[in-house]
């Protein structure tokens, strides 16, 4: 790449203005958490559903069981960005640590909402279990498959 990579002056409140390439951009705009010995973006969309796919998550429980995803959320240092709570699928769009497994996230949320809401709300005690132990989980990146080609490459030459 022979142009330089844009530097930022102080009081620079718009990086984007200085940007003129996608790569570049990205560089300066990402949300990066900075921790003592690592930068990570970690962001994960699951999905899971009720057992037998029962339409039962509407009304109160369909507020309940935001409030719960959300505690669990925030005692694990996680960010939700995204909550679709349907009658039927949950979708969940969140920010996580790298410490933590990704297939924990779910398990977490899915443990204490199932216990929680089946305590607050005895009908759901008639299903056998409040979730199916299916879920999707699929890593979400702001980087595409060239970016990170085109950073080794010039990682290589310097």
């Amino acid at each position: 790449m022979g142009s330089e990579s844009p530097r930022l002056e102080s009081g620079d409140e718009r990086p984007f203005r200085l940007a003129s390439r996608v790569e570049e951009w990205d560089t300066l705009n990402r949300d990066d958490a900075h921790e003592r010995h690592n930068v990570h973006l970690v962001v994960h969309h699951l999905i899971w559903c009720p057992q037998r796919r029962r339409k039962v998550l509407a009304g109160p429980i369909h507020t309940r069981l935001e409030q719960i995803a959300r505690e669990v959320a925030v005692e694990h240092a996680w960010t939700v960005l995204e909550l679709a709570i349907q009658p039927d699928p949950v979708h969940v769009f969140i920010r996580a640590n790298p410490r933590m497994l990704p297939a924990d996230i779910p398990r977490l949320i899915k443990g204490r909402s199932s216990r929680y809401l089946r305590d607050e709300f005895p009908h759901l005690k008639r299903l056998p279990s409040l979730w199916t132990r299916r879920f999707f989980l699929s890593t979400a990146g702001n980087v595409s498959q060239e970016t990170i080609r085109k950073y080794i490459e010039r990682q290589r030459r310097t």
